[in-house]
């Protein structure tokens, strides 16, 4: 494993199935989808936050949607393929070429958000995730994840220990006892804007 990666996973997704991830995800049918889902998740708020942080952005498909519904808002994205930092570049989000574990800034945000990225980790990896999210949330941390109530391991385009399901919300709120419960859902695939089959849990801190 090349020393730049803690763990195969993070080499994996850095180098040509990670490049090839970017071609199968930049779809307009996506874009409009993710739209649906971000409005849906804003729904039980007064206000769209203003300022974001995306773990694992990859080419900003989430950035887009969140564009059209808060324009005037600013993102950053933590993203460790170098070739989806290109394209992500382009959409005016400010960048951290990073693993999520050696992800490093000293800015908060309104909204930390995970959307199909920590079925990836290492569950290792994913205490120290969590602290992070929670450490740069100012408000609202958003899980949108493969959901099982106990951990377990799924094939992953013929790859072994690629994939994860778990209850990563449950976690989340039993490290942290003044994060409560404030939305979560369901996306089928089969929806009328699908996405594919993730559950989502908004967070919110309550020591603010």
């Amino acid at each position: 494993m090349n020393s730049r990666f803690n763990t195969p996973q993070e080499e994996f997704w850095a180098g040509k199935f990670g490049d090839a991830y970017i071609s199968r995800n930049d779809s307009e049918s996506l874009l409009a989808s993710n739209i649906a889902f971000f409005a849906k998740v804003f729904s039980s708020l007064d206000k769209i936050p203003l300022t974001f942080l995306e773990i694992g952005a990859n080419i900003g498909m989430n950035v887009k949607a969140l564009q059209k519904l808060a324009p005037e808002a600013v993102f950053t994205g933590i993203e460790i393929n170098r070739q989806a930092c290109e394209v992500l570049s382009k959409t005016g989000c400010e960048i951290i070429e990073s693993s999520i574990v050696d992800a490093v800034t000293p800015k908060k945000f309104d909204l930390v958000f995970s959307k199909g990225v920590m079925i990836h980790l290492m569950q290792d990896q994913l205490p120290l995730t969590y602290k992070k999210m929670y450490e740069w949330s100012t408000r609202f941390i958003l899980i949108a994840e493969y959901y099982n109530p106990t951990p377990v391991s799924i094939p992953y385009r013929g790859n072994d220990d690629r994939l994860f399901k778990r209850d990563f919300a449950g976690e989340f709120l039993d490290l942290f006892p003044d994060v409560v419960l404030r939305d979560y859902g369901f996306l089928y695939h089969r929806g009328t804007y699908p996405q594919d089959d993730i559950n989502w849990f908004l967070l919110e801190k309550t020591s603010l």
